[in-house]
């Protein structure tokens, strides 16, 4: 199936079910809330550990009066064109640069609005464990094209080492596949893909067991709180900057002067433009709206730790809110005030 028939099949979905996000908004100028009657459809991936993010968007949007639907999950080159299409409202977790193929293809800043900061300072990159790292004195990737190290991280058996990393369709599979070319190491490594969140779970238990591991890695993530970078794992280097696509030629040195081969990115919130040009007070939110990078990463730990169903997830929303009350309460005044303008 094409992605524009996939694109089509979502929008009859979509609009069969009735949360066409861009539909007819009811009169509310009985109101003092600018979102009453106007139905919003927020969309993620299928990684729960998005939904925190989403949530606490749906949450301010909901104080704001507008009518919120259920979030939908749909994988990210969809979302994209289905935020652009007008068939969806809102992703709350677009990464910049790491989606800018995606955010490209759906028609960039024509059709999307991604303005003001979410989450700041998302790292990204290659890890092994430091025991294995201070043993073999490894410190970047390319140094696996000796099959001897290489083979140090073979879990199946055919003497080449086993990286797992990120799922098709993340956008982080393109960059994986072309360094792993681009830096000589197809001989010497394989690329381990598939339900990533089952594959990490793999690879801790190996960490536990004392043998060493070789993965692919982000924040937030639970991952940065169970296996701890400078005591548990470290980030190996890359030679030289190497992205593809719309990336290509970008510099990924960080401002310490180390090259993890990924740049530092930040999380939007993305919403289809020509909506959020009709509705000031949820443009406002979505530009002032700011999440602590670390705050994500605890609340993902808190689900891998075994708190991952959905009403717990709705409970640690809330709990943050009510910690940062003011904060949330400011965000709301500002949206209010966008409003009334």
């Amino acid at each position: 199936m094409t992605m524009m028939t996939n694109t089509r099949h979502l929008t009859r979905t979509l609009l069969v079910t009735g949360l066409l996000a861009l539909g007819m908004a009811a009169a509310h100028a009985s109101t003092d809330l600018p979102g009453t009657g106007v139905p919003v459809l927020p969309l993620q991936s299928n990684l729960g550990e998005e939904t925190f993010q989403t949530l606490l968007v749906t949450r301010a949007l909901k104080r704001l009066g507008y009518d919120v639907q259920a979030i939908k999950e749909v994988e990210y080159p969809m979302s994209y064109l289905a935020v652009a299409n007008g068939d969806a409202t809102f992703m709350a977790n677009h990464w910049n640069p790491h989606h800018a193929e995606f955010y490209k293809t759906a028609g960039g800043d024509d059709r999307l609005s991604r303005k003001g900061v979410y989450a700041r300072g998302a790292v990204q990159g290659y890890m092994i464990d430091k025991k294995t790292a201070d043993q073999y004195n490894i410190t970047h990737l390319s140094q696996l094209t000796d099959p001897q190290l290489a083979q140090l991280f073979d879990t199946t058996g055919d003497g080449k080492a086993d990286l797992v990393g990120p799922g098709a369709g993340w956008g982080g599979e393109a960059v994986v596949d072309h360094q792993l070319t681009t830096f000589k190491l197809r001989d010497t490594v394989s690329y381990t893909q598939g339900n990533y969140p089952a594959l990490m779970a793999d690879t801790v238990a190996r960490f536990r067991q004392g043998k060493p591991v070789l993965f692919y890695a982000w924040t937030p993530y639970w991952l940065s709180n169970v296996l701890r970078t400078g005591q548990d794992v470290v980030w190996l280097q890359v030679p030289f900057s190497a992205m593809p696509g719309v990336q290509a030629g970008t510099n990924t040195q960080l401002a310490n002067g180390r090259d993890y081969g990924f740049p530092l990115n930040n999380e939007y919130i993305v919403a289809n433009k020509a909506w959020v040009e009709q509705h000031p007070a949820a443009a406002k939110l979505f530009e002032i709206m700011e999440l602590p990078i670390a705050d994500i990463s605890a609340q993902n730990r808190r689900m891998r730790d075994g708190e991952n169903r959905p009403q717990d997830i709705e409970r640690h929303t809330d709990a943050w809110i009510k910690a940062h009350q003011k904060t949330f309460d400011g965000w709301i005044d500002q949206a209010l005030a966008a409003a009334s303008h």
